[in-house]
């Protein structure tokens, strides 16, 4: 993973210090991931090694959005609905326009969101004291590795390397920046 800016101490704080609403947003992020991984089923279905990897990937989503729900269970809480992630938003906001390009952007995004979960759930695992909780959030770091190099490796079967490590890099920078400049809050991104 070369995230091009680590997450600062501040949300590491911010997310311990609202831990509920943390775990709330971080079920919401689970649930769309999984939706998104089937929306890429649905648009590219004459691809067989997406659709076959991105099945897998949507159920494995969908569990751990399940497990997260068990948290805020235990803790007498409720689901909220949705909010638009400004993350997601802005990094959505770089794709290009083309079939081809649009395609290739989309799976890269996926796999930089990947990434940082990865790099998030580390912090909150290393942060929260020792037990079941912390145990989950460096059991999910480590599947989160996995889906980046999954969207990452679908990237390589349908465009060239060096195509896919350019724009990675662009993206990559894109990403430093609206991680730099989004507000600081309880929320996974």
């Amino acid at each position: 993973m070369r995230l091009k800016i680590p997450t600062s101490r501040e949300w590491t704080t911010a997310a311990l210090a609202d831990l509920d609403a943390f775990l709330i947003d971080h079920a919401s992020c689970e649930r769309k991931a999984s939706a998104s991984a089937l929306a890429m089923v649905s648009h590219y279905p004459d691809r067989p090694e997406l659709v076959d990897a991105l099945i897998g990937l949507a159920r494995e989503e969908l569990d751990h959005f399940h497990r997260v729900y068990g948290w805020i269970a235990k803790r007498g809480l409720r689901l909220a609905p949705d909010q638009r992630n400004p993350y997601m938003g802005r990094l959505s906001n770089e794709f290009r326009e083309g079939t081809a390009s649009y395609f290739l952007d989309r799976l890269l995004a996926a796999g930089i969101a990947e990434a940082r979960g990865c790099e998030r759930f580390a912090l909150v695992g290393a942060a929260l004291p020792p037990g079941d909780l912390a145990d989950f959030y460096r059991e999910l770091a480590r599947a989160e590795v996995r889906h980046h190099e999954l969207y990452l490796e679908l990237a390589r079967t349908y465009f060239p390397r060096d195509q896919v490590e350019r724009r990675l890099d662009e993206l990559l920078e894109a990403e430093a920046r609206i991680v730099a400049e989004l507000p600081v809050r309880a929320a996974l991104y």
